[in-house]
């Protein structure tokens, strides 16, 4: 990785950032804690997908609609962040692998 690479992904972290300090507090407090518990149980490759960003997305396009952020993921927040990663190898299941072996 070259040091371009990390400026270029240092860019377009901050401007992820600042598209979720952009949403309404309802969303951006629902996102946060999705972002937190996704980077504690989700994907391997969470920051180098596109996930979050789809995440993002989604968001914003419920608030164009007019919907509550529960109207968009339903009342079990986790159970949408389970949904979203079901398929997708997480650092528990490498954890329970090298458990295994």
């Amino acid at each position: 990785m070259s040091i371009q690479d990390i400026i270029e992904g240092k860019k377009q972290w901050r401007a992820h950032v600042a598209r979720v300090k952009a949403l309404p507090p309802d969303y951006r407090i629902v996102y946060q804690e999705m972002q937190r518990y996704l980077f504690k149980v989700g994907p391997i490759d969470l920051l180098d997908g596109d996930l979050l960003r789809g995440i993002l997305d989604f968001f914003e396009e419920g608030v164009a609609a007019g919907k509550g952020v529960l109207e968009v993921t339903g009342t079990d927040v986790a159970a949408f962040c389970d949904d979203l990663i079901k398929d997708s190898p997480t650092h528990a299941d490498v954890y329970q692998e090298s458990l295994s072996q």
